[in-house]
């Protein structure tokens, strides 16, 4: 492990007991720090996890299960079904599309996050502290029904912080952020970016935005079929590397992400629990 990233690991555990004393809210590792370097190796759904490890399932469209060595499981842009697979402790959803959210979602999830305020056009502001994870929002704006205006904090990119890691989400994106929202952000270490190139923003769009967090790990979603996935490869593959999976998962930790930023291309799959 170098010297940076033995810092980044420190820092990560102090923030732990800090975090257990703080009256109102845990402080975000991905704001206070930034930096990245590694390799990813593959794992299986529900196979135990190295500590400081997470899993990341691709299982649908906009939605991914992460799971961590403690056992938490997260679903992101979640639609209601995952698989064979138990509720989930926390999900995360978007409404821009229901295929980013569901009015029911299963009453055994504890935690059930809208990227969206009931009270419109104010932000979500979710900052969830589950122990092994910090889940927090940065609200976004949407397009209108009608596709004519802009509805101001639709929805959310979230971010799960865990194992020392900043995990992005996009969700259904409708715009580059601005440079206030670059900053809530923080250090994204992985991100989940929607790639389809005119439903949420257009490819030169989200080429710039992902230029711009720098990640070390980009996995595409929100594509349909091979024509606007590999457009958005096309685009990216100049300042990224890429690696091209048959598999629907991933396991990455601070320490194993890799050196320079890639492109992981994962095929999505629903869950099922080993029998």
């Amino acid at each position: 492990m170098n010297v940076s990233r033995c810092l980044r690991f420190v820092l990560y555990l102090a923030l732990i007991p800090a975090a257990a004393m703080a009256q109102d809210r845990r402080p975000s590792h991905c704001i206070a720090i930034a930096d990245a370097g590694g390799f990813i190796h593959k794992a299986a759904f529900a196979d135990p996890l190295d500590a400081y490890s997470v899993r990341l399932n691709y299982v649908d469209h906009a939605m991914f299960l992460i799971e961590t060595a403690g056992g938490l499981r997260v679903a992101t842009d979640y639609t209601g079904f995952l698989g064979s697979v138990p509720p989930p402790d926390a999900v995360t959803m978007n409404r821009a599309h229901i295929s980013h959210w569901t009015p029911t979602p299963d009453p055994e999830i504890p935690h059930v996050l809208p990227g969206w305020s009931e009270r419109v056009g104010e932000p979500a502001d979710h900052n969830l502290d589950l122990g092994e994870m910090l889940i927090r929002s940065v609200s976004t704006d949407i397009r209108s029904a009608a596709g004519a205006g802009r509805e101001e904090n639709g929805n959310s990119i979230f971010v799960f912080e865990v194992a020392g890691l900043c995990i992005g989400h996009l969700g259904h994106l409708h715009h580059e952020p601005t440079d206030e929202q670059y900053a809530a952000l923080g250090r994204l270490d992985v991100v989940m970016a929607p790639v389809d190139g005119g439903l949420t923003v257009d490819l030169p769009t989200m080429v710039r935005t992902l230029q711009r967090l720098r990640s070390s790990v980009v996995i595409p979603m929100h594509w349909f079929g091979p024509y606007s996935l590999d457009r958005f490869v096309a685009g990216m593959e100049a300042e990224f590397d890429v690696d091209r999976r048959a598999e629907s998962f991933l396991e990455v930790s601070l320490n194993t992400l890799p050196s320079r930023p890639t492109i992981v291309v994962l095929q999505p799959a629903y869950l099922a629990e080993a029998r």
